[in-house]
């Protein structure tokens, strides 16, 4: 392979922020991904009928808008983005539903009895999100920048991640919203971890909204790969790495794989002990999905739903926390927790003229063979009766066949990793720079190491800086802005 300054190996969002940051920094860079295409977590693709483009993984994008990585990149300048005036919504049974508004005070207004609740829950986190995103998005080994946002997050989180979650609500609406980000996290609840990402992505709702990329998520890793080659890198597609030594010639090697795969292919030069910690990290349950083509928009009971750019399905807090349950004791339940998306209602651009495209998944045990079509087809006709109808193409993953995409997504985790108490502070490892292994010039990008799981780049960024100051004595972070 030809000589670079530094290799990075995944081209999924984490592995192209890796790549970004150290080519902005001067440094030779070459990306190698072992599928003929770039994205990872975040393709765009026609895989129902022609004309119809879906997300393969990622759909909708809390962290677009939050993540200083891509703040810095000006990743809004380069990609335009719809951000929906409904964040997301929960339907219930009898036509009723919870509606989370990117204004906060609307949201409340709507939630009758429970609105002043919601009010006091988010509003102290909404009002410090940059704090409270600074706190989440990083690793907790150190002093946060704002000490009230971290606080007034972390009272919250052992408030709902513990049998006292309903205590401030009388009504079904507000704990079913809250059950519904929640269970993003794929584990049961309550439980603080839960707790800690649904708080985050309800917060982040009435922040700066659930952005959507228009056509689709493809953009966002068609951005950050056209400043990679435009800052001199290179990228190599279908190319399976083997082993670490493929690239002794390069000064630092940076790995968006899984921890997993991380022990595979540097093996003996990591230490026997950083090794048994790879080997004792942890997967999650998984997520299986299903596209679909329709004939027309999801005809919900309430039309209300109809608006917002995301869908939790399950009914009250109480029928998803048994759901969730389920999972993890390696049931699949047959009125799942289902999140959907229909991105056409905001960006029609992804469909022929009147027809829609829809994104949809339910949680099952980790390794799963099921298919859950009918089952998500089910809870989905459940809030929308003659959904059904509306079905001229159909395309389905298994949870294994999820892996098979995505290695990474061990058994079908696209966490990379279980997202828990103990592996948030020790991901894989604890560490105060869990990005840099023990071994020289190797470093961990994926989303086995803080902050954990979505479209935000932040793993690679944080090992791409870790490598900078520690094999190449660059102290400062390079300038990301567009035209720069």
């Amino acid at each position: 392979m030809t000589h670079t300054d530094v290799v990075v190996v995944g081209a999924g969002p984490n592995g192209l922020a890796a790549a970004v940051t150290m080519a902005r920094a001067g440094l030779s860079v070459h990306l190698v991904e072992r599928n003929d295409t770039i994205g990872g977590g975040a393709r765009t693709a026609e895989i129902t009928l022609p004309g119809f483009r879906h997300d393969i993984c990622s759909a909708v994008h809390p962290m677009a808008l939050a993540s200083p990585f891509f703040q810095d990149f000006q990743l809004t300048d380069r990609l335009d983005f719809i951000v929906p005036e409904i964040s997301y919504a929960h339907p219930l049974d009898r036509g009723e539903a919870g509606i989370a508004y990117r204004d906060l005070d609307r949201t409340a207004d709507a939630l009758g009895r429970d609105g002043k609740a919601w009010h006091r829950l988010m509003k102290p986190l909404v009002d410090r999100i940059d704090g409270v995103t600074d706190f989440t998005s990083n690793q907790l080994l150190r002093i946060p920048r704002s000490p009230i946002a971290a606080a007034a997050f972390g009272m919250r989180v052992l408030e709902q991640g513990s049998r006292a979650w309903n205590m401030r609500f009388r009504e079904d609406h507000a704990p079913a919203l809250l059950a519904g980000l929640s269970a993003h996290s794929v584990s049961p609840m309550p439980r603080p971890s839960s707790a800690g990402a649904g708080l985050l992505l309800g917060a982040q709702a009435h922040a700066r909204g659930w952005a959507v990329p228009v056509g689709g998520s493809q953009g966002i890793i068609d951005a950050m790969a056209a400043d990679l080659l435009a800052h001199g890198g290179t990228i190599t597609t279908g190319a399976e790495v083997e082993s670490i030594s493929q690239f002794s010639a390069s000064k630092a090697v940076l790995l968006d794989v899984s921890a997993r795969a991380l022990d595979r292919i540097a093996g003996e030069q990591l230490p026997a002990r950083y090794r048994k910690a790879l080997r004792n990290f942890r997967y999650g349950n998984a997520a299986a999905k299903i596209d679909l083509a329709l004939s027309g928009p999801i005809p919900w009971t309430n039309p209300e739903v109809g608006n917002a750019g995301t869908v939790h399905l399950g009914g009250t807090r109480e029928e998803i926390a048994h759901s969730e349950s389920e999972v993890a004791r390696g049931i699949h339940p047959e009125a799942p927790y289902v999140l959907v998306s229909q991105p056409t209602i905001l960006d029609p651009s992804r469909a022929p003229a009147g027809k829609h495209v829809v994104w949809a998944y339910a949680h099952v045990p980790s390794g799963s063979t099921v298919d859950m079509t009918e089952r998500i087809i089910t809870q989905i006709e459940r809030f929308a009766p003659g959904f059904r109808d509306l079905i001229i193409g159909s395309h389905h993953m298994t949870a294994s066949e999820l892996e098979r995409y995505n290695p990474n997504y061990i058994g079908g985790d696209f966490s990379a990793g279980a997202v828990n108490l103990s592996q948030l502070l020790a991901r894989p490892v604890l560490s105060t720079d869990p990005w840099r292994t023990p071994a020289k010039g190797i470093y961990l990008a994926s989303s086995s190491t803080p902050p954990g799981p979505a479209v935000h780049g932040l793993c690679g960024f944080y090992a791409a800086r870790s490598a900078l100051r520690h094999e190449f004595g660059i102290t400062r972070t390079p300038d990301l802005a567009l035209g720069s």
